[in-house]
């Protein structure tokens, strides 16, 4: 289903929703249930470029990868790094990971 997308170039499994969690302050169980769902918000929230920094980054690559693939020196990763886990944390953008509850009434 998801496997042709940016996380899975990094990761084995659609594992995506345990690894946010934690980093937007949202319970597993309230986010979108289905997979598809939840990563179609996510790719439309953020950049390509903050997918994939997201990707890699909690794939655990290293800074020195991060720094070849973006084609940034450290100061910028440090501060994409920065820009990416604020933009997770806001409201909007975790709001936007919880399932409504209109999902629940069908």
């Amino acid at each position: 289903m998801l496997e042709s997308t940016v996380w899975r170039q990094y990761h084995d499994e659609n594992n995506f929703r345990e690894l946010l969690s934690p980093l937007c302050n949202v319970d597993v169980i309230d986010m979108i249930e289905d997979d598809k769902d939840l990563y179609n918000v996510i790719k439309a929230k953020l950049t390509k470029k903050e997918l994939k920094l997201l990707a890699m980054d909690l794939a655990s690559v290293g800074d020195e990868a991060l720094k070849e693939a973006f084609s940034y020196d450290a100061d910028a990763l440090q501060k994409a790094k920065f820009k990416l886990y604020k933009k997770l944390k806001q409201d909007k953008f975790r709001l936007s990971l919880k399932a409504s509850s209109t999902d629940y009434e069908e």
